[in-house]
This record gives structure tokens, C-alpha cells and sequence, in this order.
């Protein structure tokens, strides 16, 4: 009676496996065909770091006491410019954040005294234990990327591109440590470095935050980084005094997007992710880096903040990652399916700690909703839980006390000590590149007579670049580096201290006479969005570049420091430059270049090489051979001569793209045209003054000579002023980076001047507006945060309309410099304020 049974359940069984063979056959050949599945298994295989019994245990009696909503607050970071530290202790947060311009008082950074203060509040509100079992402290984070930028007095390490050219693992340990001291004096816990992307595409605005495009330099720095920030694991320094816990990031080929656009997609084969983007984490986290960053970037189309393949089964699995993987601004919102406020499907793929800067209440509240209902599992979020508990515990933030009670604390003669300087400015001379030093004219003799030009000697904030101070980096003056030194007082002090003469003209005043002309200029700061380019040309800005083969007409040998946070075509630069160095962004250790300008030890020469191609055009191809290789570099017994370049940059027949800015010095600024709208009319304004139905407009004077427009309404209409292009523009990665819809006007009536501003997709009629009050007086700075016209239902991936204007009959007023800016305070605010 059994056998016929037997019989048919072994052939059931037979038939499974079968069935199981077939489809494993078709999945191996479905990876095998299609770009954008992995394969785990052939990514190399990281032995975990043993996990400490002490530790573990440790979890295990504190996990129990969370409630759920406990749970749910560890797995959120918020922004200290959107969180109060009275939220901390609601919703019982892990984690607060100090963005590029998010810092305690009016300024985007701020002295130690304030860092502290704000420090303490967090802290003591994290471990208030009304209402709770047991409660967890905080920790607090900040982009400390080339020092801790965002401290006034500490010091500012030249940018990563420039230590890459260095290639000097142990002096970039000693800068790490450097930096987690100083990040111990403001009270801080955390930094997100080391960024360990390998950058391809130098349109990318990122790319100074990467070392090099070789593989093997980020490795071999990836690993020293993390001991130099977190001392190393399984020894006494291990996150000791003056150590913070580190995050390698971005997680994964946010240096191979297509075009170098940030937060793009990287349409690259999984061999490359192996081989060359992930190169870094093969040495930081066997060093034991605590935590990893997720990308905002794609790889072939999918979302690294969604991915579990790549965050779970190979970051945690195949790579032995046990630490716990944070995300980025907002990065989770981008996945498909979610919103800044709610994605589940980011902690169900592995992202252990949501970044939600501003959007932290609505993903709390959402997260809790998704595990009540069983979206999320509970195993998912106990897990999150854990390794964000293993980190913490591990940093001694349990035992440690309050901020300004810690070692460090508050001690800013720690700041810009003499000896850390020191190597500051060791970085400086091994970062800077020779690549053309004709006619020996380097190394300078001090005794001449040294005229100095351009607008980058006398300006700290423009050889330090973005992430300096403030997210882009912009609009700092030289007080504000109070223990920096500028090009030029290091060049001052080379040449007065030799009895020679240093006269310095900003702009390069060419009646001056002088034995040679130091000319230091090159591209102004910039971070993500504001950074990314559309071409490899260098766009002088500020200062005259051609005044350089004036000079060289007289005889008078031209020597020029390229300030940039990357190679740049500037072939035009090169050829009017007797010698020509790649400073790079030197950051607050001017001296150092005047080092080997001078060479001021007979021990001192130029050691820096190439860590990216130099393009020998401004149009990027793939099979272009580049002007100077990686590697290239020169010293000063070099004899090689470079000669005249060519001077066609390719950029003839190429589209002109959108820079960021919309009207600026009177004009549109291409691709963007200035329109007029009534109705279902439109017309392109050509000329001034011109009318159209109810609106004159016509010039007036802002900073310059009828560089704005005066513009008004005479009848009740609503006639629009639109500034649009005909190909629709993406600025979701603008909208999602905090930026903001910037314009300066005035009324020209008493009284202030109600009027309505739009941005306009494809799909509308700019009929969603915000209100906005014009100041009569004097000109005043309005500023719109893009996420309000998200808010309204703005399709932010295609503009077509970057500003519309329009008001109520007798409305006159004056218009100009609008363009796209940073959040200064990184809050949002729709009302123009």
C-alpha cells in the first residue's frame, strides 16, 4: 500500500529538483546575459573582524528595554538646523548631523564654544531617561573632508586630489589623526571620510574628494585614513582620545557616473565595480572602519540606497562589513517607489541609518508605520539596531560623558598647533605638480624683484575650495582663518626675508615692471551641483588671464599656480606660462607653495605627480590621449620643454548647457532666454525697452550698468516675465541638494510689491506660484528653496521655465542676478526670506 505513495512522492521530489535545476539554469544565464544583475560570489571575500563577546553581550541586555519606538529613532539622523534637542529626546534619535552650512549661530561654521554648547544639548537630551527603560546617546556628525573645515582656526589640509598627487600613506595617516584631534576640541563624534570614490569623468564636481583615478593609491590610503581617525582596532588606541569614528564612502562608483553628473548613473560592467570602485573598501574595512555611506549614485539604473545585493549580500556578506551603513542627504528619497519621508525599502536592503536632514519626523514616522505592519520585518530593524549599538558602544560614546567634559574638549590651543601645521604644509609641496618649467625658471630667485597677480595669492578661501568653512565655499574672507596663511604672505615671507621685493597687483596691472611675475589663479569654489561641468575648460573668472603674454612680451617670465580641484584644459594658461605648477586646492598652508617656488631647503623639490590624466582638450572623449599622463610630473632639473600647445579646446560645435545661472549682467544666460507670456502668447524679448500687452521692460543699474531689468505691470492681466529654454532641464538633484532659487530685486513704488514666482515644468502653465514681498528701498537678496516647488507639484526633472514672474496692475520693480545658490542655513523657506 506505501510503495505506490513512495513512489509518487520521489518522482514529486525528482520533478522539484528538476523544475529548481531548470530555473537555476535560466537565473545563471539571465546574470550572465543581462548588465545590470550581480553575481556576489565573484566578489572577493573579506573575513569579518571578530566581534568583541563583551560588546555583543552587551547589545543583547540592551536591545530587550528598547521599545519599538526607541528602535525606530536609532535608525534617523537628522540635521542640527532641523532638529531641536528637545526632538532628540521625543523620538530618541541615533544620530544628528552638522551639513555643509548647518552649523550653531549665524555662520555656516562656527567657533569651538558653540560647537560645544550644541554638542552638550544633544547629548544630555539623548540620554534624558524620562519615559524610557534605558537610554541611548547620540552621535553627532560632520563632513570633515580636508580637516575639520567647519571649526574656525582648525586647518585646512589640501583637498584629496592634491593628496593623492602626493601618494604618501604615511603622512596621509598623520593628517587623519590631526583632523579627529580637532574634531575632539568642538565635541564632535564622527566624520564622513574617508571618501574613497575613483573618479573617472573629471566633469564630476566631487571629483577633488577623490585621491586619484588609479585604484592603488585610494587603497593604499583607504586603510591609513581610517587608523589616523579611528587608531586601530583591537589596540588601545582603538577610538581613544583625539579619535572619531569614521565612514568610508560613497558605497558604490559615485566616481564612474555617465558624464561625471552627481548622483548619476555609473553604466559601468560589474568587473569594474570590482576592480577599480571598490578598491578602497578591500583595505578600510579590514582596518575596521565603523561605518560606510551609501551613494546617492546608481549603478545601471538601480539605486544603490535601495539595493540589498550590493549593501547586504556584498557589503555585509562578501566583504565582511559588521559595522552599520548610513545614508546620504536624502538619498533614500531618491529610490523608486519612495519620497524623502518614507521608504522602506531602504532599511529592508540594508541601509542601517537613514540621513533625513529635514524630512527626519516624516521617515520616523513612516518607519514606524511600515513595522507595525509588518513592511519591515522586526528581525530587519533589530538588526539595524545592532550595528548601530556595536558602533556606539565600540566609540566609548556609553562611558566617555558629555562633550565638553572629554578630552580635548574645548582646548582650541589644539587648533593649528605648530607641529600639525608643519605637515600641512609638507602636503602642500609633496601635493603640487611641475608640469612645465621651461627655461629653468623655477626654482625663483628670492633677491628679484616678484610681481604677484591674480586672485587666488591673496585669498585663503580660494585655495582652500568647497567644503571650506561652508558647503560651496564661497564669499570667505581671510579673518576667518585665523591660523591660515595665504599664497602671498608666504611668498612675502620668502622674498623680504631674502632682501628682495614682492609688489602685488590683484588684477595684474602690466605697466608695473618687476624680474618675473608669479601669477596664482584658477577655478573658484565649488562642491556637488555647483561643481559639475559640462566640459573640461577652464573659464577664467576674476581674473584676465590674457594679461599673461603681455607680460611675456616684456621679457618678463611668466610662472603661473593653477588653483583647481581638478585637471582642467587650459592649454591657452600653459602657453602663456614660462613655468606652470598644478597647485591643486592647497587650503590654509599657503607657505607651502612658496616652498618650492623658492625652493627654500636645498632638500625641497617638486615630488608631486599626476593622480588624473590632464586633458589635452576640453571635450571629453573616451579615446583621447591626454596631454600629461597619470604619473607625469616634473622636478627641477627636468629638461624637458614644453612647446607650444594647441589652442583648440573642441568646444566649437558643442550644446551649451546650463551652468546654474539664469539672468546675470543684464542678459540671459544661454541655454536660457528671457520671454514674455500672455495667455496662450509668448514672445522672446530681443531688445530694450520693449512692451508686450500689460508689461514694459526695460533697464536699470543693480551692481553694474543696466545689468537688471525694470519691469511693470499696467493693467490687471497678469502678463508673465518667463526665463525658459527649449530642451527641459533636471534639477531634482538640485531640489534634493538643498539649493535655492536666488534673486536680488527692489520696488521702485512705496511700499512693498506683491508678486507671484514659479518655476515651470513641461506639463504646466506656471499656474502653482508663491507669493513673495519686494522691499521697496534698497536692493535686497530673496532666496526660494526648490523643495517648495517640489512641494507644489513641480516635475523638478523637466523645467522648462527656471523663473516666472508676474504681479497685479501699477507693480514696478527691479530684477536681477537670478541664478541657483546653496541653502546658507540650510532651511527651507518658500517665502523668500
Amino acid at each position: 500500500m506505501n510503495r505506490p505513495i513512495f513512489n509518487s512522492v520521489s518522482l514529486l521530489f525528482t520533478l522539484i529538483i528538476l523544475i529548481s535545476s531548470c530555473s537555476q539554469q535560466e537565473n545563471t544565464t539571465a546574470t550572465e546575459n543581462s548588465g545590470n544583475l550581480v553575481n556576489p560570489q565573484d566578489w572577493p571575500s573579506i573575513t569579518p573582524i571578530p566581534l568583541d563577546p563583551e560588546i555583543e553581550a552587551q547589545i543583547d541586555s540592551i536591545l530587550p528595554k528598547l521599545t519599538l519606538e526607541q528602535k525606530v529613532g536609532q535608525v534617523i539622523q537628522a540635521d542640527n538646523g532641523s532638529v531641536t534637542p528637545e526632538e532628540v529626546k521625543q523620538y530618541r534619535l541615533g544620530s544628528v548631523l552638522s551639513g555643509g552650512n548647518s552649523a550653531p549661530g549665524p555662520l555656516p561654521y562656527a567657533d569651538t564654544k558653540s560647537w560645544l554648547e550644541m554638542a552638550d544639548k544633544y547629548y544630555y537630551a539623548s540620554i534624558d531617561p524620562e519615559g524610557v527603560e534605558i537610554a541611548i546617546p547620540t552621535i553627532w556628525g560632520i563632513d570633515a573632508v580636508h580637516g575639520h573645515a567647519n571649526l574656525k582656526g582648525a586647518i585646512v589640509f589640501p583637498h584629496n586630489v592634491g593628496l593623492g598627487a602626493m601618494n604618501n600613506p604615511d603622512l596621509i595617516e598623520k593628517i587623519a589623526a590631526i583632523t579627529a584631534q580637532e574634531l575632539t576640541v568642538s565635541g564632535h563624534d564622527w566624520t564622513f571620510a574617508p571618501t574613497l570614490a575613483v573618479p573617472q569623468d573629471l566633469r564630476w564636481g566631487r571629483s577633488y574628494e577623490g585621491f586619484s583615478e588609479n585604484p592603488e593609491i585610494v587603497k593604499s590610503y583607504a586603510d591609513r585614513i581610517v587608523y589616523g581617525l579611528q587608531g586601530h582596532i583591537g589596540q588601545d588606541d582603538f577610538m581613544g582620545e583625539g579619535r572619531v569614528i569614521s565612514s568610508a564612502k560613497h558605497f558604490l562608483a559615485d566616481g564612474a557616473t555617465e558624464k561625471g553628473v552627481d548622483q548619476g548613473d555609473a553604466q559601468i560592467s560589474e568587473k569594474e565595480l570590482i576592480n577599480v570602485h571598490a578598491a578602497g573598501y578591500y583595505s578600510a574595512i579590514p582596518a575596521g572602519v565603523q561605518t560606510v555611506m551609501a551613494s546617492f549614485s546608481s549603478w545601471q539604473g538601480r539605486k544603490l540606497h535601495g539595493d540589498k545585493e550590493f549593501l547586504t549580500d556584498i557589503l555585509k556578506g562578501r566583504l565582511g562589513f559588521n559595522g552599520f551603513v548610513v545614508g546620504d542627504w536624502n538619498g533614500h528619497g531618491q529610490v523608486p517607489g519612495c519620497n524623502n519621508t518614507d521608504c522602506a525599502q531602504s532599511l529592508n536592503a540594508g541601509l542601517d541609518m537613514y540621513m533625513a536632514p529635514d524630512s527626519w519626523k516624516g521617515v520616523y514616522e513612516s518607519t514606524l508605520k511600515h513595522v507595525k505592519e509588518g513592511t519591515i520585518p522586526m528581525s530587519r530593524l533589530d538588526d539595524a539596531v545592532r550595528r548601530i549599538l556595536r558602533v556606539k558602544i565600540a566609540s566609548g560614546i556609553f562611558t566617555k560623558g558629555a562633550p565638553s567634559t572629554r578630552k580635548n574638549a574645548g582646548d582650541e590651543s589644539l587648533l593649528g598647533l605648530p607641529q600639525n601645521r608643519a605637515i600641512a604644509r609638507q602636503a602642500v609641496r609633496e601635493s603640487m605638480v611641475l608640469l612645465k618649467n621651461n627655461n629653468s625658471t623655477l626654482p625663483i630667485d628670492p633677491t628679484k624683484t616678484i610681481l604677484v597677480i591674480g586672485d587666488g595669492a591673496e585669498s585663503i578661501s580660494k585655495a582652500s575650495g568647497g567644503w571650506t568653512l561652508s558647503w560651496q565655499g564661497t564669499g570667505h574672507t581671510n579673518d576667518e582663518f585665523p591660523n591660515g596663511e595665504s599664497i602671498l604672505d608666504g611668498i612675502k615671507e620668502a622674498v623680504n626675508g631674502a632682501g628682495g621685493k614682492v609688489i602685488f597687483s590683484e588684477s595684474g596691472d602690466t605697466t608695473i615692471d618687476a624680474d618675473l611675475v608669479i601669477a596664482i589663479y584658477g577655478e573658484d569654489p565649488y562642491a556637488e551641483f555647483q561643481g559639475d561641468k559640462e566640459n573640461l575648460d577652464f573659464v577664467p573668472n576674476n581674473f584676465d588671464v590674457s594679461k599673461l603674454a603681455e607680460f611675456q612680451s616684456k621679457d618678463m617670465p611668466v610662472v603661473s599656480v593653477f588653483l583647481s580641484g581638478r585637471p582642467l584644459w587650459c592649454n591657452p594658461e600653459i602657453n602663456q606660462s614660462d613655468a606652470f605648477i598644478a597647485a591643486w586646492l592647497p587650503g590654509s598652508e599657503g607657505g607651502g607653495v612658496s616652498d618650492l617656488l623658492f625652493q627654500r631647503d636645498s632638500s625641497f623639490d617638486f615630488t608631486g605627480r599626476l593622480p588624473f590624466s590632464w586633458p589635452s582638450s576640453a571635450v571629453v572623449t573616451e579615446d583621447a590621449e591626454p596631454l600629461f599622463k597619470l604619473g607625469y610630473g616634473l622636478t627641477y632639473n627636468t629638461t624637458k620643454v614644453i612647446d607650444q600647445l594647441s589652442e583648440d579646446s573642441g568646444l566649437e560645435n558643442t550644446e551649451v548647457k546650463s551652468t546654474g545661472e539664469f539672468f546675470s549682467k543684464g542678459i540671459a544666460v544661454a541655454p536660457w532666454g528671457l520671454w514674455f507670456k500672455s495667455g496662450d502668447l509668448a514672445k522672446q524679448i530681443a531688445s530694450f525697452p520693449t512692451s508686450f500687452g500689460g508689461l514694459i521692460i526695460s533697464k536699470t543699474d543693480h551692481m553694474a550698468q543696466e545689468d537688471a531689468l525694470k519691469i511693470k505691470w499696467t493693467n490687471s492681466s497678469q502678463e508673465q516675465i518667463r526665463i525658459s529654454t527649449a530642451q527641459p532641464s533636471d534639477m531634482a538633484r538640485q531640489a534634493n541638494g538643498a539649493m535655492e532659487l536666488t534673486f536680488s530685486a527692489k520696488s521702485f513704488t512705496e511700499g512693498k510689491a506683491l508678486v507671484q514666482i514659479a518655476m515651470c515644468d513641461s506639463n504646466n502653465s506656471c499656474d502653482k506660484t508663491l507669493e513673495i514681498n519686494i522691499e521697496a528701498g534698497d536692493w535686497q537678496e530673496y532666496r526660494i528653496s526648490l523643495s517648495c516647488f517640489e512641494n507644489l507639484g513641480v516635475d523638478m526633472t523637466k523645467i522648462s521655465s527656471a523663473f516666472m514672474i508676474t504681479a497685479e496692475e501699477g507693480i514696478d520693480i527691479g530684477l536681477s542676478n537670478i541664478r541657483l545658490e546653496s541653502d546658507l542655513d540650510a532651511k527651507p523657506g518658500c517665502d523668500g526670506k
